[in-house]
């Protein structure tokens, strides 16, 4: 029978000793080699330290033994370990790495890994069925030849696990250094919210920062990178290519957009200017004139506004085409040729009339707006007072040139903490 240590971990794997059919010792177990790709989690080999160096052997090619130790079939053949292999070394990739749990939304450092013996081809080979995270990996380790094997499992089992499966493990592709994650589908982590990829990017050190973020959806990024601190949200936007770096402020608010290249130095921001769409571009460089405490400052051009003429009709069709964050629009505005506002329509009111009314009889009578040179406090107090959802911003001749939202204030008050 085989010597029940429970589920084998890598904690006890490292330094088991490995010996040929005839008992004599070759060598002891350094590392675990687990496949990538259509191979994930299948240990591919057990990394040997013998008397020649470092050598590996297909885990195909060895079997378990009822005192523990490990045996190599007569057939096995050892090669030593090359540079260049295409494999995860659990102890050396994986150990000690912080990864993040897309279900937990945070990042966690892994303690352990359990592996599992598996029929294969008539004989058994090792999987990789999950990583700890908890303390039960971590007392395991902390106690590693202090005591017994046997001794050492029944201790660390007194804890709780707190494991998360292989399938969600994947690696991060970042300079010559490997990282790992957990595998992230786009399609899931677009169900995540902005605030909590924020969190998770704020928890991961720098290269794995630029490496997460690279890899979502450029509109995903944007909305996660508006919930980042502003001063790592800076660090993180120095790192990146600037043509990669221009994909992603594209699909900024505008006014975020600019807040963030004001912070940037000169030289840096102009070069992902460089790269941007020629509209976006002149969206944020004109907001960009404005000083970042005034109510231009902190607007955004992206905003619905229709003639004053318009019906129920025309406003829902002018949603239906705006390019945009619809979510962000709690109100149309009606303005004239001039551009100059004439009438603010709550999306309420909106929805609820019907189709050939009127726009220019569903506006507040008496609606509230900022000139573009208004101070953020007294933007903050008019929010307050009148218990605003957005602010339009006039110039000095009455046009409409931008919007405050909620969200902006929120920003800027969380700042002046």
């Amino acid at each position: 029978m085989r010597d029940k240590l429970a589920i084998p971990t890598l904690t006890n794997l490292l330094g088991t000793p490995i010996t040929d059919v005839e008992g004599r010792l070759r060598g002891r177990v350094k590392d675990v080699a687990v496949g990538t790709g259509s191979e994930a989690g299948k240990v591919a080999g057990l990394v040997l330290k013998t008397r020649k160096g470092l050598e590996v052997v297909p885990a195909t090619e060895v079997r378990p033994t009822p005192s523990g130790a490990i045996e190599l079939r007569p057939e096995a053949t050892l090669r030593p370990v090359k540079g260049d292999d295409s494999f995860i070394l659990l102890r050396q990739d994986l150990l000690d790495r912080q990864i993040i749990d897309v279900h937990g939304r945070k990042v966690v450092r892994v303690n352990d890994v359990d592996l599992e013996w598996f029929s294969h081809n008539g004989g058994e080979s090792l999987r990789v069925t999950e990583v700890e995270v908890g303390l039960r990996g971590a007392v395991r380790r902390l106690l590693l030849g202090v005591l017994p094997k046997r001794a050492l499992e029944a201790v660390a089992r007194t804890f709780p696990a707190r494991v998360i499966p292989w399938e969600f493990v994947d690696m991060i592709e970042v300079d010559p250094a490997r990282r790992v994650k957990l595998k992230i589908e786009h399609e899931r982590l677009a169900r995540l919210h902005p605030s909590d990829i924020a969190d998770i990017l704020e928890d991961l050190a720098p290269a794995e920062r630029e490496a997460v973020l690279t890899t979502l959806d450029e509109e995903v990024a944007a909305e996660a990178l508006e919930e980042v601190e502003p001063k790592l949200q800076k660090h993180m936007v120095e790192s990146l290519d600037s043509e990669v770096a221009a994909g992603i402020v594209e699909e900024m608010d505008p006014s975020a957009a600019a807040d963030l290249l004001a912070e940037l130095p000169e030289e840096r921001s102009e070069a992902i200017l460089e790269e941007m769409d020629p509209e976006e571009r002149q969206e944020v460089e004109e907001l960009l004139e404005f000083r970042e405490d005034s109510a231009a400052g902190r607007m955004t051009t992206e905003y619905i506004a229709v003639p004053r003429t318009a019906t129920v009709a025309d406003g829902v069709r002018a949603l239906r085409e705006f390019d945009g964050d619809p979510e962000t629009i709690t109100e149309i505005y009606l303005i004239d040729d001039a551009d100059v506002l004439q009438g603010v329509v709550p999306l309420a009111r909106l929805v609820l009339a019907l189709p050939g009314t009127r726009l220019e009889v569903l506006t507040d009578p008496q609606f509230i707006s900022c000139q573009v040179d208004e101070h953020q406090q007294k933007v903050a107090e008019l929010f307050d007072k009148y218990n605003l959802r957005a602010l339009p911003v006039l110039n000095s001749a009455g046009k409409l040139v931008g919007v405050i939202e909620a969200d902006h204030v929120i920003a800027f008050l969380r700042e002046g903490r």
